[in-house]
């Protein structure tokens, strides 16, 4: 179930004006719902290392761990088949977090393996003993910046983004998926000027409401409201929003 980016803004203008701290237009909404989004799906991860981490009732934890999974668990995509671009697999575009990597050269159930992520000083270490030297049945790979050509196939050096090198003694030029976090979509309050005013408009082919988990509305609309008052100078309204999204978490967690 979605948050209503609509339920959202009207919430937010509806406080806006009852602390007298003035009107927030739909692009200013847009941009700081975007701000609010990403400031709160970062925090899940915060949240749930700093959980791991802390010494305590292993119970309530384990609880607050179960929480943050759920709320992630909207954004995992499970299996993911990557592009080979020039030697190197491009990461997708919207990944925020890799999980696991796998080569696969027929079915993933039949034949999957899992591919280990090394740094490059690792690599050498591999490749002195024959038990660990990566192959086709224990391939290894790395995290950088894809750079190709100048070839045939790209005339100019470019880079394609994040990527994976995937590091083998026998060619592997396909087969390559994994598992991943993917970053919320850009959301944005769809409107149509009528009589020179904006109208909430949910058809407009760029209206999208949020994708965060259902509880996270009033978390959002004080955050919205937070980031309004520092963006647009009103000190006053950033603090309000920030104590009332401070008690709305303490709440939460008790």
């Amino acid at each position: 179930m979605a948050i209503l980016i609509d339920t959202v803004y009207q919430r937010v203008l509806a406080i806006a004006n009852k602390e007298q701290r003035g009107y927030i237009t739909p692009q200013e909404f847009n941009l700081l719902a975007n701000q609010a989004q990403m400031v709160i799906f970062d925090q899940y991860f915060f949240d749930k290392k700093q959980s791991l981490m802390t010494p305590g009732n292993e119970s309530e934890y384990s609880d607050i761990v179960k929480t943050l999974n759920e709320k992630i668990s909207i954004f995992k995509i499970n299996y993911e088949v990557l592009t080979n671009v020039g030697g190197y697999f491009a990461e997708p575009s919207d990944m925020y977090k890799l999980g696991t990597v796998w080569y696969v050269a027929t079915d993933l159930l039949v034949d999957g393996v899992e591919v280990q992520e090394v740094t490059p000083d690792e690599v050498l270490d591999y490749y002195q003993s024959p038990l660990t030297k990566p192959n086709s049945s224990r391939p290894l790979y790395m995290r950088r910046e894809g750079i190709v050509g100048p070839n045939a196939t790209f005339p100019v050096q470019q880079s394609i983004g994040p990527a994976l090198q995937i590091i083998s003694a026998n060619s592997i030029d396909s087969g390559i998926a994994c598992s991943y976090t993917r970053t919320p979509v850009t959301v944005n309050w769809g409107y149509v000027i009528t009589l020179g005013e904006a109208m909430y408009n949910p058809s407009a082919p760029d209206a999208q409401d949020f994708e965060l988990h259902i509880s996270e509305e009033s978390v959002l609309v004080y955050k919205i409201l937070e980031l309004a008052g520092i963006v647009l100078n009103k000190p006053a309204l950033a603090q309000t929003a920030a104590n009332k999204d401070l008690e709305i978490k303490t709440n939460q967690k008790v």
